[in-house]
């Protein structure tokens, strides 16, 4: 039997619901305290555990109290969400981080803890998520990001939290089926940003993490809660049966029309002829055939179609009545995009008919990694066929190592494949 956590974030995701979620779940507070003390921050700060009410459910509370910043306005939702006050103003936040950091010191404070190589394991791969999203937002180098957010005691904590726990747990896979996220906009210290934030969205984009947008105004996943799911998930897929071992329920600091709780399930799957390496699920297949439009629409039809969350898309050359040439428009989907995908085929092309398929298919489970080579910082995807583990380089990632090292595509996909699976 298999031993996995399967994160239910019907209320979204952060840094801080996870560790109380993971706590309630049974990773121990004492291994907890004791290494969260020796990592070698200079600012003062206190950890609080309780337990609150939310929704009349009895819930772990993870939070990192820092006395120098006073009240917590991450919570004052008006000022969060760009409300004006009572008194008519939109007041500066006082609440900043005098001290940001980049990612290497956070990888020292890491490396200088008492945390197993396991958590720190964990713990670099959500930094560098974070680091690699906030860079491709700022339009610089991950090397060269400065953290305002992960950068802030409070996010450090977090992130080392979560794999602390999540290395206590000792399970053999994460499971994200999806993420609910609300809508709007939020107050960050760049100023107003929509919601998904940016960071969120660039970690989604990168890492094929799957949402869910709810008729809710808020932020309900954060860069970090991002991150987490993207760094750490093994499967988007729930197996068709599983025994519940447990269950903790990890609390939310903000007030919106969702519970803010993060449910977090300990489960046991059978392992029965290799199968723990394979997920089934359902997709779906549209296609039609256009035979009068120009390669120009065809290419706008399916950067469209994309953008609105089509698994694949691809063209078939055929010949249709009266020999003409035309071609078979093909779309993957998941089953609630079925509706958005075909009103962009009926809005852009000229056809007057779709057909569906729904098709089953089985599906690996995945990990993605950020790995260390000779030609810097990689992403890597990594599938488990048999026991054995097969090496897929990202291509967004080595594309930008050419780039950088004006070195030839094939070259880095080689040299970084070759250099993983000898890891």
């Amino acid at each position: 039997m298999s031993r996995q956590l399967y994160f239910e974030c019907a209320s979204g995701i952060s840094g801080d619901m996870t560790v109380a979620a993971l706590l309630d779940l049974g990773a121990d507070e004492q291994v907890l305290r004791k290494t969260l003390g020796t990592l070698p921050i200079e600012e003062p700060y206190e950890i609080h555990i309780s337990r609150v009410k939310k929704s009349s459910l009895d819930v772990c509370d993870f939070l990192v109290e820092l006395p120098q910043d006073g009240e917590f306005f991450d919570h004052d939702m008006e000022y969060l969400h760009g409300h004006l006050h009572e008194h008519g103003h939109d007041h500066t936040h006082p609440h900043t981080h005098a001290h940001g950091r980049g990612p290497e010191e956070i990888r020292e404070i890491f490396a200088a803890s008492s945390m197993t190589d396991g958590a720190k394991a964990i713990a670099n791969r959500i930094l560098q998520v974070l680091a690699e999203a906030e860079a491709a937002v700022h339009g610089t180098d991950v090397s060269l990001v400065h953290f305002h957010e992960a950068g802030a005691v409070d996010s450090i904590i977090d992130i080392a939290a979560t794999a602390i726990c999540l290395d206590n747990l000792a399970v053999e896979g994460v499971i994200f089926t999806e993420m609910c996220e609300g809508h709007g906009s939020v107050r960050c210290q760049h100023g107003l940003l929509p919601i998904p934030v940016p960071a969120v969205t660039k970690i989604a984009s990168a890492h094929g993490l799957k949402f869910r947008f709810l008729p809710v105004e808020g932020e309900l996943v954060t860069p970090t809660g991002a991150a987490i799911a993207a760094a750490t998930a093994t499967s988007d897929v729930l197996p068709a049966s599983m025994k519940i071992l447990g269950c903790g329920m990890g609390a939310g600091k903000r007030s919106y029309d969702v519970p803010e709780i993060l449910r977090v399930f300990l489960v046991e799957t059978p392992e029965d002829d290799g199968a723990k390496d394979l997920g089934k699920d359902v997709i779906w297949k549209l296609e039609t055939n256009v035979d009068d439009c120009t390669g120009e629409e065809l290419g706008y039809v399916m950067e469209q179609l994309f953008a609105a969350g089509a698994r694949d898309v691809n063209y078939t050359p055929v010949f249709m009545k009266k020999n003409r040439p035309a071609y078979e428009l093909h779309v993957i989907c998941d089953e609630e995009c079925v509706p958005r995908m075909e009103e962009i085929i009926f809005r852009e092309t000229t056809t007057i008919g779709i057909r569906r398929i729904p098709m089953e298919r089985t599906v690996l489970s995945r990990e993605v990694r950020s790995v260390e080579t000779s030609l810097g910082t990689a992403g890597i995807k990594v599938c488990s066929v048999g026991g054995e583990e097969k090496i897929y380089p990202e291509y967004e990632s080595m594309a930008k190592i050419a780039r950088e090292r004006n070195l030839p595509l094939r070259q880095v996909y080689d040299t970084v494949k070759e250099e993983s699976e000898g890891k």
